[in-house]
């Protein structure tokens, strides 16, 4: 969830050769526009349909989808921009660091929140449509912007009382610890982080062993269900790997010295690409209404 070690992986104390810095900018924009691309078709095809923007489960589903589209293409921008530009003025990197922090602190709520979702329409089916209403889930979504939104203002804030005007006249390497250097908001950071993550690791597992304890009543959506979780738990946990990317860095830079770089590089696909590639194939692909009508509409653009 750290969004500087997003960009740590392409601080370039060692600089790549033009041939290596070109692949490698390829590659991060080849993913970039891919996995949003997908998520293009899948925004699409949920606008189309009645049966998905009426459903709870998808519209949570779609807003985790439009919190990754706004975090890839920021990390993308951040490392292309890293190889070309370098530095940034502080005013704009500070916008980029706040929209990709709000969609980073986003998604482990957003994971929760459907992965109670889930439970209830698997344990408590029958309360099911009273407990998830379209207002509820909408208000559901404000409730999370409004809880990031406090957490992310509060660094702008600290800096703002901070540091000099100067300050953000100046150019800087666009890094979250660079454009919100106080320490106060460092450790801000780490224990508002721990608490979302244990509120939301406490959700999964409790949702996991709910359904996973559920009655033989509809035994096969039970098992569904109990994949899903599975999944969003795994999702979170690639979402984590940011948290140890300092660590990891320290270890492979130790155990690889000539290939810093490149070890850095793998990190940053792991911790910020990866993950969001995941949400196309939990709902995307596995659910098989919305496979229906995505193969539909893609059919349908292909076709002459």
């Amino acid at each position: 969830m750290n969004v500087s070690s997003a960009n740590v992986t392409v601080v370039l104390q060692y600089r790549d050769s033009f041939t290596k810095a070109v692949i490698k900018n390829m590659i991060v924009v080849v993913l970039g526009i891919s996995i949003n691309y997908i998520n293009a078709s899948l925004i699409h095809t949920f606008s189309k349909h009645q049966i998905f923007y009426r459903n709870p489960r998808y519209i949570l589903f779609i807003h985790l989808v439009v919190n990754d589209m706004i975090q890839v293409t920021l990390t993308v921008m951040l490392f292309v921009i890293s190889y070309t530009i370098y530095k940034i003025n502080v005013s704009v990197c500070c916008v980029f660091m706040l929209l990709a922090v709000f969609t980073t602190e986003n998604t482990p709520l957003n994971l929760a929140c459907m992965a109670v979702e889930c439970y209830i329409a698997i344990c408590i089916p029958l309360r099911h449509v009273q407990i998830c209403t379209i207002k509820r889930t909408l208000m559901l979504m404000g409730l999370i912007w409004t809880t990031t939104t406090f957490s992310v203002l509060s660094d702008l804030f600290i800096t703002l009382a901070t540091q000099p005007p100067g300050f953000f006249y100046s150019r800087v390497f666009c890094l979250r610890n660079n454009v919100f250097p106080h320490p106060i908001i460092t450790q801000k950071r780490d224990n508002t982080y721990l608490v979302f993550l244990v509120i939301v690791w406490i959700t999964i597992f409790y949702t996991y062993f709910r359904i996973l304890g559920a009655a033989k009543r509809g035994l096969k959506d039970i098992k569904k269900a109990r994949d899903t979780i599975i999944l969003h738990g795994f999702q979170l946990l690639l979402c984590m790997t940011s948290y140890a990317t300092p660590m990891l860095n320290d270890v492979l830079r130790q155990l690889f010295p000539m290939n810093q770089i490149d070890t850095l590089f793998a990190c940053y696909i792991i911790a910020q690409i990866l993950p969001r590639s995941l949400s196309p194939i939990i709902y995307g692909i596995r659910d098989k209404t919305f496979r229906r009508y995505l193969k539909t509409n893609l059919c349908w653009k292909v076709s002459p």
